[in-house]
């Protein structure tokens, strides 16, 4: 799973991923698609790309139900594995639909 996907994902399904980083951080993966560490305040000395390939759980928030009911989204704890099914079904399905317009 790369970055690429998991943004991809947060597009097409109105999400919002978290992750956790190897220094305590967090990154916040929103559903616009863009990848932001909260609490950096420099320039960062690791790479997003190698700490998702580390990260082992992911909490996955409905950014949908946020907007409805004002109230705080229903999250969702993923496993690595979970995750990257959510990712491979999401290209998959995006392949399909790319099939069928031909």
């Amino acid at each position: 799973m790369k970055l690429s996907d998991l943004r991809k994902v947060t597009v097409k399904k109105h999400l919002r991923v978290r992750f956790g980083l190897a220094n305590g951080m967090e990154c916040v993966v929103n559903e616009h698609g863009i990848a932001q560490v909260p609490a950096l305040r420099a320039v960062p000395s690791f790479n997003l790309e190698d700490e998702l390939a580390g990260a082992q759980s992911f909490i996955v928030e409905s950014s949908d139900a946020l907007d409805k009911d004002k109230s705080k989204p229903k999250t969702r704890h993923y496993t690595r594995d979970e995750m990257l099914a959510l990712t491979t079904a999401g290209a998959g399905v995006e392949a399909a639909h790319d099939e069928h317009e031909d």
